[in-house]
């Protein structure tokens, strides 16, 4: 197996309000992100992501950050970050989401009419996040190429293919029993 599969085994799995919620380093920052899994999980989106004329990477705050900016870094392709606080500068862009767990204000710049855009995150779970974020795209006439997720939770809602969007993913996991099960370990797409 590969050491994103093997590192989604080995997470502990906490509930919140019966919601089954995986810790790991790539969705909660804890515990440890080791390079060789940011390392892998880069080339394994820039093998699956279209790259070809994207203006810039997109990605919300804050589990998107490392890993957009390991994409950015491989790819020469700037990155803007949708942010959880509002700065009130020229162009900014709320966004509403609303996921299984949180509902809240994101907030997006320096996308503009015709920019080609890459979207990445960390989880889709509910798909919340990526729906409101895919539509608010949409809404300012940017043209998104491709959305990748690196894991997604199935099993359960999932707005944004409700709502007519496609993401790709590197890794698809379900929670059976107090503990991850890679239901499909190359993902969507």
């Amino acid at each position: 197996m590969d050491k994103l599969s093997d590192s989604l085994l080995d997470a502990p799995i906490i509930e919140k309000d019966g919601y089954h919620y995986f810790v790991h380093p790539v969705s909660d920052g804890v515990p440890m992100l080791e390079p060789g899994l940011l390392r892998e999980i880069v080339v394994r989106i820039v093998r699956k992501a279209d790259l070809v004329n994207v203006d810039k990477i997109i990605a919300p705050e804050a589990m998107g950050i490392h890993i957009s900016t390991a994409v950015s870094l491989a790819t020469d392709i700037p990155l803007v970050v949708v942010r959880k606080r509002q700065y009130g500068l020229e162009g900014e862009v709320p966004i509403s989401q609303v996921t299984g767990y949180s509902e809240n204000e994101m907030y997006i710049n320096r996308v503009s009419e015709g920019d080609r855009v890459l979207v990445l995150d960390d989880v889709l779970s509910t798909g919340g996040t990526l729906s409101a974020l895919l539509t608010a795209l949409e809404g300012l006439g940017a043209e998104v190429v491709d959305t990748v997720a690196v894991i997604k939770k199935v099993g359960g809602e999932n707005k944004v293919e409700d709502d007519g969007f496609d993401v790709k993913t590197l890794v698809n996991v379900d929670v059976v029993d107090g503990e991850v099960v890679i239901v499909d370990p190359e993902g969507d797409g």
